[in-house]
């Protein structure tokens, strides 16, 4: 794997619009994806957690594949894709990107976890 693009930052709000333009050679799936693996952290772990961004070339089987990663600090707060009504306002970051992903999934170590996503 190639690392194109690897970002420390804290999780806050402003973090999405930093991240989408350090992305904005990538397709426009890669920085909806990444955006929004870093809004399940503000939104499931708060804002100003410390979290690691990163985006990577791989080489597949079926062809060249970017690989997106979000590490932070809270290794049991584990995502959960969730069926959203049309009137609930959440819910729908992670049914999304499992509509655009070839794959996704979670890393867990003891003191951090990986969610990561394969476009």
């Amino acid at each position: 794997m190639r690392t194109v693009l690897e970002l420390r930052l804290l999780a806050t709000p402003k973090a999405a619009p930093e991240l989408r333009h350090r992305l904005r050679g990538h397709d426009f799936e890669v920085r909806l994806c990444a955006t929004e693996l870093l809004t399940n952290v503000i939104d499931h772990l708060g804002e100003g957690t410390p979290v690691t961004v990163r985006v990577m070339g791989t080489a597949a089987d079926q062809g060249p594949r970017t690989r997106i990663e979000v590490t932070d600090p809270a290794p049991r707060a584990l995502p959960v894709l969730l069926s959203a009504t049309e009137v609930e306002e959440s819910g729908r970051g992670l049914a999304l990107l499992a509509a655009l992903a070839e794959r996704w999934g979670v890393e867990q170590w003891p003191d951090r976890k990986t969610v990561w996503c394969e476009l």
